[in-house]
């Protein structure tokens, strides 16, 4: 069973990396999401989810009994889970309103909607030649 979790996990993380290297911005967020639930797979298999005893204590005893499940890496993973979850909703939200102000969810057409004025030396300001002084005009 730890080889298919193993191999899920790296399918997720292939998929995830092959979605960040696309172009549009709601394949971006696919891979982002598929980079976080390979993160969760990888904790929660750290802790021994199958097979293994609920990390109880039995009434009347001071060990718990057999091979316990360890808590931590479902903790990492719920605390994991909440995150990723906000980090993909504030994304989902920037490319919402990027698209909503460019009309493109594509990353490269994206670039091309930036003013010129924006690659010019921090000195110049917009209407300037990089020649004249800030008092002189044309």
């Amino acid at each position: 069973m730890d080889t298919i979790v193993a191999l899920s996990a790296g399918l997720l993380v292939a998929g995830g990396v092959y979605l960040l290297h696309a172009p549009n911005l709601m394949r971006l967020i696919f891979g982002l999401m598929l980079l976080g639930n390979a993160a969760n797979l990888v904790l929660l298999a750290g802790g021994r989810f199958f097979g293994a005893v609920p990390p109880l204590i039995a009434e009347g005893e001071t060990l718990v009994a057999g091979d316990p499940a360890n808590a931590l890496p479902q903790a990492l993973a719920l605390t994991a889970i909440v995150i990723s979850f906000g980090i993909l909703a504030f994304a989902i939200i920037l490319v919402l309103r990027s698209y909503q102000f460019l009309g493109t969810a594509d990353a490269d057409a994206m670039r091309l909607a930036e003013p010129d004025t924006a690659w010019e030396s921090p000195g110049e300001s917009p209407g300037e030649s990089p020649g004249e002084s800030p008092g002189e005009s044309r």
